[in-house]
């Protein structure tokens, strides 16, 4: 059943969508919002990506024979890491 038939979900819609409008308009852009929420989606990006190094490399030094298969292996990990949690994070 449609949200248009069902008079309760119609109204639980509209109901969300106006809390999300007035969430938004209380928390109305700001310079200092933008540089925080920047700031959050650059460390969601860049811890992933440095722990992946760091793993990596300390894994290539503990393993012999293997000069940096696990440092770009995990780097690239965390790059993608990263992506899925900042792609989840803008979808909300």
């Amino acid at each position: 059943m449609s949200p248009a038939k069902d008079p309760d979900k119609l109204g639980n819609h509209v109901l969300r969508d106006i809390r999300r409008l007035l969430k938004a308009r209380r928390e109305q852009n700001t310079l200092l919002g933008q540089t925080v929420y920047l700031g959050t989606v650059g460390f969601m990006i860049a811890l992933p990506l440095v722990g992946g190094a760091y793993l990596g490399n300390w894994l290539d030094q503990k393993l012999p024979g293997y000069s940096f298969s696990w440092t770009i292996s995990l780097i690239f990990a965390g790059l993608v890491l990263g992506v899925v949690n900042v792609y989840f994070f803008l979808r909300e």
